[in-house]
């Protein structure tokens, strides 16, 4: 027998673990409604309270700055390496002709 695992999409996740916050069902009821694992939907609830502080904070948007900064100069980095790349290439078939040459 194969077991198929389902994947759920975030506002699937994020609407059952508002309904597990606001603790109008039990988890049992709310996974019998929604067919997932008291357990998974536990887990979720958990993930959500954990995270819910950040949305308020400045903190988050300081990590979304400093990593826009960090792609921005990967970006960056990528660009100067593939130009050496192509510059390096250039040059050594311009060295294997002249070597060639010489021969």
């Amino acid at each position: 027998m194969v077991n198929m695992r389902r994947h759920h999409d975030a506002t699937f996740k994020a609407r059952v673990a508002l309904e597990a916050v606001k603790r109008e069902k039990t988890l049992a009821q709310i996974s019998s409604v929604y067919k997932v694992h008291p357990n998974q939907i536990r887990q979720w609830r958990n993930h959500f309270l954990e995270i819910l502080p950040d949305v308020f904070s400045n903190h988050r948007k300081t990590r979304e700055k400093e990593r826009e900064e960090l792609e921005a100069e990967l970006c960056r980095k990528i660009g100067q390496l593939k130009v050496e790349v192509e510059w390096l290439k250039k040059n050594r078939s311009r060295s294997c002709r002249a070597e060639a040459g010489r021969d």
